[in-house]
């Protein structure tokens, strides 16, 4: 039996998730239509002389990719109507669009405005985007029935991504901004900048000082380029700018780590957003969010849940600052209620975690070539979109070198080769951390891994130091499911905080990178008479999301603590027996690992605690 069970972190992968985006994608404006359903192409409404369209690639997961059409009205009267045409090569197409009507003939591909953004006045500029598959540059675009002018110009590249821009002179209210030219085959005409993902500015040179900005504040820049033909090239690679000042609050541990899990799935059945984070108290108490998760998969990082990550249109009850989503800007979902927390809490950091227990099986791909999947990684991660929401990155591969959902056999080297790879990429400015096994047991998971070469390259571990026991094992013994030390009657040696933590400090892990996991969840058997653990049971108890698990926020009333063992505690009501922590538990836990001169703590995950956030308060007040 693994340390953690096969249940962990699956709950709602693939189930309410899948069917809201379903509802989602078939409301959407700008449906993909078959040849047969095409009508009739709109007489131009005027030349392309006095417009031009411009095509963007806002990113690219590997799998597939975002793309852009911007209509600019250049002339001095406005538009009625517009349609642009463009080529795909074989092997490439539109998967689905919104702001446009897209329809195609073969690799031929045709967009019409919308009904509410066909007229656009001189001067102005309307956008549409699409996400599409395959690998290829559109090509013979037409607006309108002429050419495009500033946009995929035949015979015209567009101009390479400039630089990524450096930082300096950073005050309290501004940054400045310098970066190596881009190149065109018929040159450059200028540059923009955007920050956070928008244009701030529009200059000629390769520098550039935003001013206004806010103190203590985080920010992302990248720039891209314009050729004569004011073509668009890619944007660069992003930088980030902290403003100086600004009295950034702190949770008061002391320097300690207290993280948390918010998991991308908890916006459907659980009901649980990112402004839960805040109404519970628990923003001001944590210092870092882990975002699960990001999928593993053909050995790169890729999307977990496009709908719930950026997508999914917030209602101003339901968003942090109380300001409803519109439809047309650029980032949506709980990125962007993840920005609009930083900005409320700009000590806190994010990470964006991949893997887990359902994705972890890609990991043995990513090892074969880990500077392509560091890339890859960074790309997603860095994607001008959303680059300033995240800190960093986070792996979660169960197990290195040995079993899981699936047996891996990449070898012992394979976890430290990709940690090396990922730091090479992401720089010191960014957080490479990775959630590893708690498996003391001699012989055992920590043994089949180079945790401490790892660790080199990594700002802390995640120790899973929960799951040890549960319900998979149907007939018991009933045991704590995150005991902190042994004792009589344990189950499995080594299946404890304090030998895990031992046997990694052993095998050279300095403890400061070292986190204590706790679970916002208990694990519990039905047909138990016995109230001390060790006794047998029939099955697993009913949970409220699946047997044999339930969130903490239920237990501590539905079946409230009637002992403690091993540094935590459990439940014996009726016939159910429960074993989960408590704030007295947590208490106890946080002054171990502060004796042991851990980094601090982390838990899975938010959702499971009170409406008060009483457990996040426990690791705060313990880790002081």
């Amino acid at each position: 039996m693994s340390t953690e069970t096969p249940l962990r972190r699956t709950r709602f992968r693939f189930g309410p998730a899948t069917t809201t985006r379903t509802r989602v994608m078939a409301g959407l404006t700008a449906l993909l239509l078959p040849l047969a359903a095409m009508v009739g192409l709109a007489t131009p409404a005027q030349a392309a002389t006095s417009a031009t369209a411009t095509y963007l690639k806002k990113s690219d997961w590997g799998t597939g990719f975002e793309g852009q059409w911007t209509v600019k009205n250049t002339g001095t009267t406005a538009l009625s109507s517009w349609t642009i045409e463009w080529d795909f090569p074989s092997g490439t197409s539109v998967t689905s669009a919104w702001d446009a009507t897209v329809t195609n003939s073969g690799t031929h591909w045709t967009a019409k405005n919308a009904g509410y953004n066909g007229t656009v006045a001189p001067g102005a500029s309307v956008s549409f985007g699409f996400n599409g598959a395959g690998p290829g540059a559109p090509s013979g675009c037409k607006l309108n029935g002429a050419s495009c002018d500033g946009g995929s110009v035949p015979g015209d590249n567009a101009p390479s991504a400039p630089g990524t821009p450096t930082a300096s002179s950073i005050t309290d209210t501004s940054a400045k901004l310098s970066w190596t030219a881009a190149t065109d085959d018929n040159g450059i005409k200028n540059y923009d900048v955007l920050r956070d993902g928008a244009v701030v500015a529009t200059v000629i040179g390769t520098t550039y000082t935003n001013t206004g900005l806010t103190a203590g504040t985080d920010y992302s820049y990248t720039v891209q380029a314009r050729d004569t033909a004011d073509q668009t090239g890619p944007a660069s690679g992003a930088v980030k700018v902290h403003t100086t000042g600004g009295g950034t609050p702190d949770p008061g541990t002391g320097g300690k780590v207290n993280l948390g899990y918010f998991t991308d799935w908890g916006v459907y059945g659980r009901n649980y957003h990112v402004k839960n984070l805040d109404t519970s108290g628990s923003a001001a108490k944590i210092t870092h969010i882990n975002y699960a998760f990001g999928n593993v998969t053909g050995g790169k990082c890729a999307i977990g849940d496009a709908y719930a990550d950026y997508d999914m249109a917030y209602t101003a009850d339901k968003s942090v600052d109380g300001v409803a989503d519109t439809w047309d800007q650029p980032l949506r979902g709980s990125f962007n209620q993840l920005r609009k927390l930083k900005a409320k809490y700009p000590n806190i950091k994010v990470l964006w975690s991949f893997g887990g227990w359902t994705w972890s099986g890609g990991f043995g791909e990513a090892a074969k070539n880990p500077a392509a999947f560091a890339q890859s990684c960074y790309d997603l991660v860095e994607d001008p979109r959303w680059a300033d929401v995240f800190d960093g990155i986070d792996i979660d591969w169960e197990y290195p070198n040995a079993c899981g959902l699936t047996c891996d056999t990449s070898g012992p080297a394979a976890l430290k080769n990709i940690t090396t790879a990922l730091r090479s990429k992401f720089g010191s400015n960014n957080l490479v951390t990775a959630a590893i096994t708690a498996d003391g047991s001699s012989g055992g998971k920590i043994d089949a891994a180079d945790y401490a070469g790892a660790a080199t390259s990594l700002n802390w571990y995640n120790v899973m130091t929960y799951d040890f026991f549960g319900a998979w094992a149907d007939k018991g013994p009933t045991a704590p499911h995150s005991p902190l030390t042994s004792y009589s009657g344990i189950p499995q040696a080594g299946f404890n905080a304090s030998d895990a933590i031992a046997k990694l400090k052993a095998q050279g892990v300095p403890a400061s990178k070292l986190l204590l996991g706790i679970g916002f969840y208990g694990r519990g058997w039905t047909g138990v008479t016995q109230d001390a653990p060790g006794g047998t049971a029939t099955g697993a108890a009913t949970g409220t999301y699946e047997a044999g698990i339930e969130d903490y926020k239920v237990l501590k009333t539905s079946c409230p603590a009637t002992g403690t063992i091993a540094g935590t505690a459990y439940a014996h009501c009726g016939t159910n027996w429960w074993s989960y922590d408590t704030p007295a538990t947590i208490a106890s836990k946080m002054t171990w690992a502060k004796s042991q001169g851990l980094g601090g703590a982390f838990f899975w995950e938010f959702s499971g605690d009170t409406s008060n956030g009483e457990l996040v308060s426990a690791i705060n007040n313990g880790l002081k």
